[in-house]
């Protein structure tokens, strides 16, 4: 790769006898900051594409939640067998199996979303979520088809992942571009609110299920529901995502007449999404972003997706009061959230971050070993420890994985590297923690594997850059009003000297 630095690749006695020539070179590739240049947001835009991001990555991961908390009973509808931990190990199995296509979602919409717009391409992975999802509540029991039962169950969890491929790198590219510099922690935060609203949701109806119907009305008609569900909740998300606005930096790609600084022209201009030069020029940051959402899905799947399976199924606790207790903890993390994220943009990425994979390294055997005791109480409190340490990544992740890449491939390196890491780390969480539960023979084993996820997150986050506050890489100064980038342009200009 060329050097950066017209002075760095020219010959030094050059440089030497032409001082004022590539000083100027120097001015012409690196210009000061003017007026123009500075980007003031749009409050009423911001928060409409907050809201509508954030909602329908809600519709999305309540689509994706329920089988995760339906998964016992899903194992005994179409893996039928003797043995209780074989079906449940086909079950998990199936949901992995959506992770196996997630970074091949990733390569096709993250390319797209720079070609036909950021809006096109969320709309469009929320219309094959809901359809794979509504589908899946309609597939015949194997008593009554046979291996077509899995057969098509494996089929519709492989749309479901294909399209969820293309969610999270989008929908966090989409409000890390509209939002302001100085509140990208706050506003990006409302995304994970989504997915935790989601997951509430699907939690909280399963919870209605199993409460009101016995064992045998779940398996004979009452999983169901919830997949049905999916379909008007689809039309909803789709709603919401056609009314998005598309961000400046796309309009302007399209001739548009958004207000897209002359700064930003070069890169915005050259977004065509080219993943050979993603893997061969960013593979470093690429590399970093999956080791910090392997940390961040390893613990995360953990807690609000296996976790109603470990109590029910390992300890023997009720699976009405193990979803009941999670389904608290998660609204107490969506009600602290938002405060996570303004944290991170007052204190900086970094120390939220850290001190999140230091919850889980430092936290997670004594916050085990207090759920075996099976107690309400000390269920609750090991639940909340984790969840605490889980919060300090999920209100800031989604501010500082946007900011690791530049503007003009931004959509499509988090993209790849996300669902890389997710399809490897993510959806075999449940997998792997109920196969090593089975062979080592002790139900610590999730904590073990916690802990080592968050000694790999503990090493990335020190070898990140802190990025609060900052513009991203590529574009130029977002601000809030006309006077703070008055203010910017002016601390950039030096005083006259006479």
């Amino acid at each position: 790769m060329a050097a950066s630095d017209p002075q760095q690749a020219a010959d030094p006695e050059a440089v030497k006898r032409h001082p004022t020539l590539f000083r100027a070179i120097r001015q012409r590739k690196n210009p000061k900051l003017r007026r123009t240049d500075i980007t003031v947001t749009d409050d009423r835009a911001v928060k409409r594409a907050v809201k509508a991001a954030s909602l329908g990555n809600a519709m999305e991961w309540f689509d994706f939640g329920i089988y995760s908390y339906l998964a016992v009973t899903l194992g005994h509808v179409f893996f039928p067998s003797g043995n209780d931990t074989t079906q449940l190990l086909s079950s998990f199995a199936t949901f992995a199996v959506a992770f196996l296509v997630r970074p091949l979602g990733g390569m096709f919409f993250g390319p797209m979303g720079d070609k036909i717009g950021r809006k096109k391409v969320l709309a469009l992975t929320m219309i094959m979520m809901a359809v794979g999802t509504f589908a899946i509540g309609v597939i015949p029991s194997h008593a009554s088809i046979g291996l077509w039962a899995p057969a098509l169950l494996i089929f519709f969890r492989l749309v479901q992942g294909f399209s969820t491929g293309g969610e999270y790198g989008g929908a966090s590219t989409f409000i890390a571009e509209y939002a302001p510099d100085k509140r990208r922690g706050y506003f990006g935060s409302f995304l994970e609110f989504g997915t935790l609203a989601g997951y509430v949701g699907a939690a909280g109806l399963v919870t209605g299920l199993t409460a009101i119907l016995d064992t045998g009305q779940m398996e004979a008609w009452g999983w169901r529901v919830p997949f049905l569900v999916a379909g008007p909740l689809g039309l909803v998300g789709l709603y919401l995502r056609l009314r998005l606005d598309e961000t400046p930096a796309f309009q302007k790609l399209e001739g548009g007449t958004a207000h897209a600084t002359e700064a930003a022209d070069g890169v915005e201009t050259t977004a065509k999404g080219d993943l050979a030069k993603i893997f061969r020029q960013y593979w470093p940051t690429l590399i970093l972003c999956i080791c910090l959402v392997g940390a961040y899905n390893i613990t995360d799947y953990m807690l609000l997706s296996y976790m109603p399976t470990y109590l029910s199924d390992e300890l023997g606790y009720s699976e009405t009061h193990g979803l009941l207790i999670l389904l608290a903890v998660m609204v107490f993390l969506m009600l602290i959230i938002s405060q996570v994220g303004k944290l991170s943009d007052r204190f900086g990425r970094k120390p939220l971050l850290m001190t999140g994979m230091l919850g889980f390294l430092v936290f997670s055997l004594p916050a085990f070993l207090l759920i075996r005791q099976g107690s309400i109480p000390a269920i609750t409190t090991g639940m909340l420890m984790l969840g605490l340490s889980l919060v300090c990544m999920l209100g800031t992740m989604s501010a500082a994985l946007p900011a690791l890449f530049p503007t003009h491939v931004r959509y499509g390196s988090l993209s790849v590297g996300y669902n890389l890491s997710a399809s490897l780390f993510g959806g075999t969480t449940p997998l792997v923690i109920t196969a090593l539960i089975s062979w080592s023979g002790t139900n610590l084993m999730p904590a073990y594997y916690a802990m080592a996820a968050a000694l790999v997150g503990v090493i990335a986050v020190a070898c990140m850059k802190e990025t609060a506050q900052k513009p991203l890489a590529g574009s130029p100064p977002s601000v809030e009003t006309e006077e703070e980038a008055a203010e910017l342009a002016a601390s950039q200009t030096p005083d006259p000297k006479f």
